[in-house]
């Protein structure tokens, strides 16, 4: 997620790396995970937040409604510490969600949890809204910061800062690989946009790595383009 004292994940996001957790499911189908990556660096939506990193998550979901945690430290002293919580709903290929994202830095100061006012020099807490539709062949998702501390436009007012997503799933040389675009829609300082611009170009795979008969570890390696930055990243990780 954004916010380095420097693309999400959180992100999310969405979004999102591949994890493997460990499912526990009870008689009432309430569904439990937990479980944690380690990335050689930190990327979201076509931004460098943190170098090599522990990320942990853990969830609890009931038909169709949802509630996570998902965090990053990065081994550096000077990388931003994160700590996520979604709350979701899900019904097909329908999904809608709510994420507070939460740095341990407010500029160049630490950050108080429990601060949650906008223009509070203390509040790192950033709100985002999410709705998409997975069809498939593609998924695609819109995310829109509603409040906290959120970018601004050039004339200084809150820009409601949005991403939007297409990703394409596929199967190739006996991988799964992920395709994605990431653009936002409009000006932001959150995303350093200036108007519409593709700021996330990636291309990922995932392959499982057998340790023993009953038990492998996924790795997953990702290309990720900025051209909104001109920058490039590779990164690669492996989830617990």
């Amino acid at each position: 997620m954004k916010k380095k004292t420097t693309n999400s994940m959180k992100a999310l996001l969405v979004a999102m790396i591949a994890t493997m957790p460990l499912m526990t499911n009870a008689q009432n189908k309430v569904e439990t995970s937990v479980g944690a990556d380690v990335v050689s660096s930190y990327i979201w939506r076509g931004q460098e937040l943190g170098g090599v990193s522990v990320q942990p998550s853990l969830s609890v979901a009931y038909k169709g409604f949802s509630l996570g945690a998902w965090g990053s430290v990065g081994l550096e002293s000077d990388d931003t510490k994160e700590f996520d919580l979604t709350l979701g709903y899900s019904i097909g290929g329908f999904s809608i969600s709510a994420t507070d994202y939460w740095f341990n830095m407010a500029g160049d100061q630490a950050a108080k949890y429990f601060q949650y006012g906008a223009h509070s020099e203390t509040n790192s807490h950033v709100f985002e809204a999410q709705v998409g539709y997975d069809f498939g062949p593609v998924a695609l998702n819109w995310y829109t910061n509603f409040a906290g501390a959120d970018g601004v436009k050039s004339n200084g007012k809150r820009a409601y800062s949005s991403y939007v997503t297409l990703a394409a799933p596929f199967k190739l040389g006996g991988l799964d690989w992920t395709a994605e675009v990431g653009a936002t829609p409009w000006e932001t300082s959150f995303y350093g946009s200036n108007g519409f611009a593709v700021v996330s170009m990636s291309i990922g795979a995932t392959k499982e790595i057998k340790v023993t008969d009953s038990f492998s570890l996924p790795l997953f390696a990702t290309a990720t383009w900025n051209p909104r930055t001109e920058g490039a990243y590779f990164t690669v990780g492996m989830s617990f």
